[in-house]
């Protein structure tokens, strides 16, 4: 039975995996792996997500992520379409790298948080990638060694890990590597791979029918929690989704949305493309990759070609742009 529509509200918690096709190899080499994070990194910094806890693993990679106002599915698409074809590219070869679909589970933060973080941690050294939990404290390719502050990885929010140990960061790191050498012996955790006692055949159309008592909707493989927070989330998804129908039903296009941002800060569209520094001008670009971006949920990178500018400049603009958010959506009319 095929997995159902995925689940996602600005905010969540999300546990992302993603295996190579076939459980191919997806990262030959210190290169690859580099080029990955770098690209993980680079969405962080622009805003789509907080990064808690990450592993890569040579067919496979674990996030821990919180997602923002742009939807999980336009992040991973980045992230997953960029470095695959970097990959093939640098390695010559054709076809799909990764598994149609990445997994992504919905997790109730206060009851599995810290259980994720280490089970995804420990992911390097469960599968003999490092010899021993020493090795893996400075190993560069989890988000382990970055939470311990063995390795500098700015872009990770491993601020939010620690003080769940304690205000004094380096007690708080002590008890964090405790708590991580308590999990060494546990071995493979399919208690916090998804609710999995009843999927809800059909996606949340066919759950919201049930509405027979809790227990007929109360668990699903596309969730880590109990009852309570299903029915949360249920709710908050609906409300989603009738958000960002309308706002698709008011949706104008690139240019009319770029004509409207730019009369309104008194410039011309053709102002807004290149690096222009004018205040003004860095202004309407903000508001324009805001709006296209995170409230109409379009492709930066699109945007990023029209304007002529990188694609990380798209997604940090429209983090400044959410400053004025609401007024901007009340000038253009969405």
């Amino acid at each position: 039975m095929p997995r159902g529509p995925r689940l996602d509200t600005p905010g969540a918690l999300h546990h992302v995996m993603a295996r190579g096709l076939d459980r191919q190899v997806i990262f030959r080499d210190d290169r690859d792996r580099d080029d990955f994070v770098r690209r993980l990194a680079a969405l962080a910094e622009g805003g789509a997500w907080l990064v808690y806890a990450w592993a890569l693993l040579p067919n496979h990679f674990h996030l821990l992520v919180r997602t923002a106002k742009r939807s999980l599915a336009r992040t991973m698409r980045s992230l997953l379409t960029g470095y695959a074809g970097t990959f093939n590219r640098r390695h010559r070869r054709r076809g799909h790298l990764f598994q149609n679909r990445y997994k992504s589970i919905v997790v109730e933060e206060e009851s599995y948080f810290l259980e994720l973080v280490r089970y995804l941690h420990l992911n390097p050294l469960r599968a003999n990638v490092v010899p021993t939990l020493r090795a893996l404290d400075r190993y560069p390719y989890s988000g382990h060694a970055a939470v311990l502050g063995t390795r500098p990885c700015p872009w990770q929010n491993t601020g939010e890990v620690v003080r769940r140990f304690g205000r004094d960061r380096a007690r708080a790191r002590a008890r964090y590597r405790a708590f991580v050498a308590d999990g060494v012996g546990t071995g493979r955790r399919p208690d916090l791979m998804g609710g999995g006692l009843v999927r809800s055949a059909g996606g949340w159309a066919v759950v919201r029918e049930l509405r027979r008592g809790r227990e007929s909707y109360a668990a699903d493989e596309r969730v880590l929690g109990g009852g309570e927070f299903v029915e949360s989330l249920l709710r908050e998804v609906t409300q989603e989704e009738a958000r960002r129908a309308r706002a698709k039903r008011r949706a104008p296009d690139l240019p009319t949305l770029m004509a409207k941002v730019a009369r309104a800060v008194g410039v011309t569209p053709e102002a807004l493309m290149g690096g222009g520094r004018r205040r003004d001008v860095g202004r309407a670009r903000d508001a324009l990759a805001y709006l296209w971006v995170e409230v109409l949920g379009r492709s930066g990178r699109q945007l990023a070609r029209e304007l002529h500018i990188r694609p990380e400049s798209v997604y940090k603009g429209a983090r400044r742009g959410r400053e004025e958010g609401e007024w901007w959506r009340g000038v253009v009319g969405i």
